[in-house]
């Protein structure tokens, strides 16, 4: 099915209140360039896109804000901020032909989150399509926003289950004046983590801090257990962190860029090269790390500052027992990606947590015929 490509904010509330007035039920998406992720891609009687959505509706710099449809490809929103040394520290995969609505609703992160954090601190406002035909805007433009009920953390992560996001706001990062990432690669996991927990207790504050199994470095062409740590600043700070890491491989320039694209672009190929492959995302205590990583045998890619872990599967069946065995240790895990057709099977998402209740009840709100993305919460929503 050819998909709806509404012009204008507008267009999108109407093509919405219509189909719900007819109690037909809608898929929504930008490119739809994750349909791997999350849940299944139920059949829709109508599907929206909203890739035609593509202007920048106000930029300042100097505030360190700018507002966008939601449709504005992700890349080309990083290069127009590139131009003014800013910059949204998201690093989400499938960067390069996402749409800047979809990686909002997808809630994607990447190697920045430990210092930057995710969508969530960087989203100050939105303007979102409801079922009923409504505009509804939610922030605004000032990085700090106290005002009212801040209904677009809502649609963060919800996979277009709730409402259409038509536009978004964001608060900017200047860039920093340089950048250095430092590698240094382990013959053991235990040792990796070692030094992993030396950088974290200590008096530098990187940037990224990723670490990559064996496995996961091999297909980087690299070797061992490699922990990647990114240094931002003035040459001053960048020099410390030199002197610190004196036994590291410094990269610097296209090089690091280079590398830091490899690990942005991880999952991406992995999926493009194994068609019946799937990715885990584990959520554990710094602490707990080492034990996840080390119970998967296969390429696993760590968030290794923050917790988030990643194993690449090549069969979705292993993933997902794999999943199941990590809640006995109270590792709370979903399968993030899977093949299309394999999804109704799996148990994408086991322990949904305390929250579930009321994220059903959100549903109900926004949506009481459920008839917009069915399922595409992890199967659950």
């Amino acid at each position: 099915m050819e998909p709806l490509c509404p012009q204008t904010a507008g267009e999108v509330a109407e093509i919405l209140a219509c189909a719900a007035k007819d109690v037909k039920t809608i898929g929504l998406g930008g490119r739809f360039t994750k349909n791997r992720m999350a849940g299944p891609v139920a059949p829709a009687d109508v599907l929206v896109s909203t890739a035609a959505l593509q202007r920048v509706l106000k930029f300042e710099p100097r505030d360190l804000t700018i507002s966008v449809e939601a449709g504005l490809p992700f890349a080309e929103l990083c290069r127009i901020l590139d131009e003014h040394q800013l910059m949204i520290p998201l690093d989400p995969p499938f960067a390069t032909e996402a749409t800047t609505g979809g990686v909002v609703a997808s809630n994607l992160s990447g190697p920045r989150r430990r210092l930057y954090g995710t969508a969530r601190d960087m989203v100050i406002g939105m303007r979102f399509a409801t079922l009923e035909g409504k505009l509804v805007d939610s922030g605004g433009m000032v990085v700090k926003n106290v005002a009212g009920l801040d209904m677009s953390k809502l649609m963060i992560g919800s996979f277009g289950t709730l409402a259409a996001i038509t536009h978004v706001n964001f608060k900017l990062v200047p860039k920093p004046a340089r950048s250095r990432t430092f590698l240094m690669a382990f013959d053991s996991l235990e040792a990796a983590v070692e030094m992993r927990d030396a950088v974290h207790g200590g008096v530098l504050q990187p940037v990224a801090m990723d670490l990559l199994n064996a496995k996961a470095a091999e297909l980087l062409q690299r070797a061992g257990h490699v922990l990647a740590i990114q240094a931002g600043g003035n040459p001053a700070v960048i020099e410390r962190y030199s002197r610190e890491l004196p036994q590291a491989e410094a990269l610097d320039g296209e090089q690091e860029a280079a590398f830091w694209r490899s690990v942005q672009d991880f999952t991406p190929r992995f999926l493009r090269d194994r068609p019946e492959g799937a990715v885990v995302r584990v959520s554990t205590l710094l602490a707990q790390l080492k034990g996840a990583m080390k119970s998967m045998r296969v390429p696993a890619l760590a968030r290794a500052g923050s917790g988030i872990c990643y194993g690449y599967f090549p069969d979705a069946d292993q993933a997902a027992s794999w999943i199941s065995e990590a809640a006995k240790c109270g590792w709370h895990g979903i399968v993030e990606f899977a093949p299309e057709a394999r999804k109704a099977a799996l148990d994408l998402w086991p322990q949904p947590g305390s929250d579930y209740e009321i994220m059903k009840r959100v549903k109900g709100l926004f949506d009481p015929g459920h008839l917009l993305n069915r399922g595409r919460l992890y199967g659950r929503i």
